[in-house]
């Protein structure tokens, strides 16, 4: 025992420091980054607001420990075994699916792999999230690599054990002010309901995603209907039946602090139907089986009708279209939906968006916030848009391009024609509970970055970038999201 302990010892010797530099990811030219350190230092600490979210609310609803690190940091983080996948990796050694070898995998031996190929991450936002995880939260102060990963996962689940790691503290240490989860029109949010019934003082809200009973290509659709009209009492097999149960559901979700709905459409096609002509598609695509080109027009036709509903109850909408999901069919069938294989499109906002816009893009009352995962369309399609229209507001970069070049890129083309005040802040759209005080870090550097740079370039005054730092961080998204 005491010779390996040795040899533990001196194999930790030989690894290599974690440090993370005060001026990490701030410009490069020293009197720019010290007009950055000084904006930083006045948003760092603002309260984390996160209107945007895929983290479990069981978490909080039970507050229980979580169970170790790989369940905590891992098995919920896409980001992560889409890259492992991408290296060979089967998803079954990590833990992740239902299947019998999952079950069983050893989460020890996972962490252990993710330590093995730590090194594919360099480059990447998920080496700044989890590296900044390790040090900030875990006090970590060597690098993850194959001879650490044991002195990792002890540390790590060690530290989960205490009450102070407990999912409510977390978020209570990291000052979340506002938390949105996002939940399916069939959820019955009891979880949700269990938090507020609680009595603690954090704030975590439902979103409205209706995808399952608005996709006539979701799996599973026909089935969804039905029990949509279930679950409401409403006639789903008719088309007034059906937007009544929306409304309906819309309104229950409300009640349990829903700000927003979330739409991820395939692309941001709308449509603007005669009543007679919307109750026919819908009788064509209710049964599961619409051509591609109904099911198209029928989730079109749903984006106007879900910002009618907006216009009527409140809800902030946010469209996330562009990405072809489960495109990996292997993966989708074995392991199911979000397992890191959804795949950027190319789209159209200008024409896309038109009949929706035709109908309510003038009302000041309605807010509609667009994602995209098409870069191009920033300069050339929503900037001008989100510019003109009172009802539009440009999503912060999302998924692939939630990223320090990503972030970059989004601020230089959108800026100088949308200006700040036509963009929703940063939200984080995260699964990975911890990635979300790491995300939120990485983008106030970096738009404090992209503010010190207009300020030495005499674009902006000093006195005005302080204001917009504000903005950035903590005013717009409470602003855009109607908190």
């Amino acid at each position: 025992m005491r010779g390996r302990r040795a040899d533990h010892k001196r194999g930790l010797a030989l690894v290599k420091p974690l440090k993370l530099h005060a001026d990490r990811l701030f410009p490069a030219d020293a009197k720019t980054r010290d007009i950055a350190r000084a904006l930083y230092e006045t948003v760092r600490d603002l309260p984390i607001v996160s209107p945007h979210g895929h983290t479990d609310p069981e978490w909080f609803a039970l507050n229980e420990p979580f169970g170790n690190p790989a369940e905590l940091i891992l098995q919920p983080d896409h980001y992560l075994f889409r890259m492992l996948y991408s290296q060979g990796v089967p998803l079954e050694a990590l833990g992740v699916g239902d299947s019998e070898e999952a079950k069983a995998a050893d989460l020890r031996e996972a962490w252990g792999i993710l330590a093995q190929h730590y090194h594919l991450f360099r480059g990447t936002p998920s080496r700044i999230w989890l590296d900044w995880v390790f040090a900030e939260v875990f006090g970590l102060d060597v690098r993850l690599e194959e001879e650490t990963a044991g002195l990792y996962y002890d540390t790590i689940d060690a530290a989960l054990k205490r009450d102070e790691f407990r999912p409510r503290a977390l978020f209570e240490r990291y000052g979340i002010e506002f938390l949105a989860t996002t939940e399916g029109a069939l959820d019955p949010l009891d979880h949700h309901r269990t938090i507020s019934d609680s009595g603690w003082s954090g704030r975590v809200a439902t979103t409205y995603r209706p995808d399952a009973v608005v996709d006539p290509e979701f799996e599973g659709f026909a089935q969804n209907i039905a029990a949509f009209g279930e679950l409401t009492g409403e006639d789903c097999a008719s088309w007034a039946g059906y937007l009544a149960a929306h409304r309906q559901r819309r309104a229950f979700f409300k009640r349990h602090g829903a700000t927003a709905t979330d739409h991820g459409h395939p692309s941001p096609a709308t449509a603007n139907l005669q009543t007679a002509e919307a109750a026919a598609l819908f009788g064509r695509v209710k049964h599961g089986d619409a051509s591609p080109q109904d099911a198209e027009l029928f989730r079109a036709q749903m984006l106007t009708e879900m910002a009618r509903m907006s216009l009527d109850d409140g809800l902030v909408m946010q469209i996330h279209p562009g990405s072809h999901r489960n495109h990996n069919r292997t993966l989708f069938e074995r392991f199911g939906r979000d397992k890191g294989a959804d795949i950027p499109l190319a789209v159209d906002f200008v024409h896309g968006l038109k009949p929706l816009l035709d109908a309510v893009g003038n009302e000041r009352e309605l807010t509609i916030i667009l994602f995209t995962l098409d870069e191009d369309t920033y300069s050339r399609e929503l900037a001008p848009l989100a510019g003109h229209y009172p009802c539009l507001r440009l999503g912060p970069p999302w998924w692939f391009h939630d990223s320090p070049e990503g972030m970059r890129r989004f601020r230089r083309r959108t800026t100088e024609t949308a200006g700040f005040y036509n963009t929703a802040g940063f939200n984080d759209d995260t699964r990975a509970f911890l990635s979300i005080p790491a995300r939120h870090d990485l983008a106030r550097r970096i738009d404090c970055g992209f503010l010190a740079e207009l300020v030495a370039e005499h674009r902006l005054e000093e006195d005005e970038a302080f204001e917009v730092a504000q903005a950035l961080t903590y005013g717009l998204v409470k602003d855009a999201y109607r908190l």
